[in-house]
Order: structure tokens, then sequence, then C-alpha cells
């Protein structure tokens, strides 16, 4: 794929009117958007239905972490909607992300199942805090091995792990960067943060970019320059 097939937008709004604009004005430049919680709560499934319905994928970003017979059922309804990618906590553990995993495979459409790391909102001193002693770039190293070992396709993982990550997980092991910024854009909550062309020259297989882009005075005027930055 291209680099401007591997880019998605964050659909972070709280109306379901305002994301399904954003779909429209970015048709035919941007494919790929993701509906995280914020979208999903308010809307449900029928937002992520509609989004597909106008020809764009979805990267369901839910972060499933439960018992593993719950993500089972979760992951089954992410695969019945149609979604491309979906992700899981990958500190649920290897039980979890195995039938995550086992479920996308028996679907027809087999989405990619990620599993996410540490958030790039966090920081080497935080993670103390919920009891995790290693720096952020050991503990998701620790956490996309097992994802590996559980038969993820990929992490959800800051840029400045790809290279790790990639080396320790194989080149076709897919990692994909939230946290990204151009340099003319606001870092806002993020903390490990690049600007997109560094993402894909780390190696990056997918970016996710948000306010910079839904937040801009002109969406589309802001997602031209991001495709000509990269």
């Amino acid at each position: 794929m291209s680099k401007k097939e591997r880019i998605i937008i964050a659909l972070d709004f709280d109306e379901g009117k305002e994301a399904l604009s954003l779909v429209k004005k970015l048709k035919g430049k941007i494919s790929f958007f993701k509906v995280g919680s914020q979208l999903f709560t308010r809307c449900g499934a029928a937002v992520v239905e509609e989004i597909i319905s106008l020809g764009a994928n979805v990267f369901l970003d839910l972060k499933f972490h439960d018992i593993p017979s719950t993500v089972r059922g979760s992951a089954a309804s992410a695969c019945s909607m149609g979604v491309r990618i979906f992700n899981v906590h990958a500190s649920g553990g290897r039980k979890m992300m195995e039938e995550a995993v086992k479920t996308a495979k028996n679907s027809r459409i087999s989405p990619l199942v990620l599993g996410v790391t540490v958030l790039t909102s966090m920081s080497d001193d935080e993670l103390p805090e919920i009891g995790i002693g290693e720096k952020v770039d050991k503990q998701v190293l620790r956490l996309a091995v097992l994802a590996k070992e559980s038969g993820l396709d990929g992490v959800v993982a800051s840029a400045k792990e790809i290279e790790i990550i990639k080396k320790a997980c194989g080149k076709d092991f897919i990692v994909l960067t939230p946290g990204i910024r151009p340099l003319w854009a606001s870092a806002d909550d993020q903390k490990r943060i690049v600007t997109p062309a560094d993402a894909f020259d780390k190696g990056a297989d997918y970016i996710v970019i948000g306010r910079a882009v839904t937040s801009a005075a002109n969406p589309v005027e802001a997602a031209e320059k991001i495709l000509g930055e990269i």
C-alpha cells in the first residue's frame, strides 16, 4: 500500500454528523478512519457501518481488555461490523489475545488484530504509579513480543519504539503509531510524538493523525499538507 493508504484519521468527535461530514470531505484523499471510544459510545455500531458504506476503511480503536470469553464476543461484534482493524490491550494477557485472534481469523473479513502496548500519553515517570518498574521502551517491547507469540498481527506503539519492535518481532509485524503530529501542529496531551514523515522513515506501517486535521480550520487543506510532507 502507498503511504496515503496507511494514514488513518482519528474521528474523535461527540456527534456522528461531524464524523461523517469529515469522511465525506476527505474521501478520495484519505481512505482509513479511526473510530474510538468517544464517538462509539455516543453513536455505536451505526456510525461505523455508515463510514464503511461511504467506501472507507475503519480502525475500531476500543482497546478491548476483559476476560477471554468477553473479548471473544467483542471481537465477533467488531468483525460483524466489517472493520479492517481492531485492537486489544496486550496487558490483558496471552489467553485473551488468542481468543481475539481466533475470532478474527474465522470471520468473513478477517481484520487485523493489534495489541496496545503503552499509551503514547504515558512517560517513564508514570509507569511506577501503575506498578510497572520498567522504562517505557522495555515495557513496550515485552508486550510486543507477547502479542506476537499470541498470534496478533502487530501492535499499537509510539514511533519511537518501532525499531526495537521490528528487530525483535520481524519486519512483517505491523506497528501502528498514534501520537503523530506534523511540525506545524500542537503536541496537545501526547508525550511520545513524531512527525508523519519520521514515523514512516522509522518503519511505521500505519499512522494515526487526529487534531492536526480534525481541528483545522480547513481539514482538507491540512490533510493535503500532510500528504505533501510524506
